[in-house]
């Protein structure tokens, strides 16, 4: 698995931006749907994630889409609060982790964000039986298109794509 040298923020080419034009000429205008969970710095924050794309996601009608979603947001939301959730000295968690659901006219994104610096990797281990290091491999492998983009001096999202076309 291979991460961008420069990941650059994704963009959707059939939703018309400043300075660009429909690559699809007369793309389908339908409107995002973005849904956000703070995500709590504790062990309930994985299972708190899940259960609301599962809401969001029946709301929207993508129920089609539930497992693969479920996976990539569990995977990603555990590894932000391992890797980049720290609790300040009275015990409280100082990092905040948001969940953000967009769901566009052709795809769902799931992004993760939180306050780390360090960039997201998979580690290479030799145990075939080891519980920890296969999150990004398992989200490589379900979504269309996944990395990272830094949005602060220490902040960065985790963000994977999914097609929501029926298969």
């Amino acid at each position: 698995m291979s991460l961008p040298a420069h990941p650059a923020p994704w963009f959707d080419p059939a939703v018309q931006q400043p300075g660009r034009t429909a690559a699809l000429g007369a793309a389908r205008r339908i409107p995002s749907r973005t849904a956000q969970l703070r995500v709590p710095g504790e062990r309930s924050g994985c299972g708190q994630a899940r259960a609301f794309t599962e809401r969001v996601l029946t709301d929207w009608e993508l129920d089609h889409c539930l497992d693969d979603a479920l996976t990539i947001v569990s995977e990603l939301t555990a590894n932000a609060l391992v890797h980049a959730v720290r609790p300040d000295t009275d015990g409280e968690t100082g990092s905040e982790v948001r969940l953000r659901l967009t769901l566009r006219p052709s795809h769902l994104l799931c992004a993760v964000t939180d306050q780390s610096q360090s960039i997201p990797t998979s580690p290479h281990t030799v145990d075939p039986l080891q519980e920890h290091g296969r999150g990004l491999f398992l989200v490589e492998a379900l979504a269309q298109h996944w990395g990272w983009t830094r949005t602060t001096a220490t902040g960065k999202t985790v963000w994977a794509m999914l097609p929501t076309e029926r298969g």
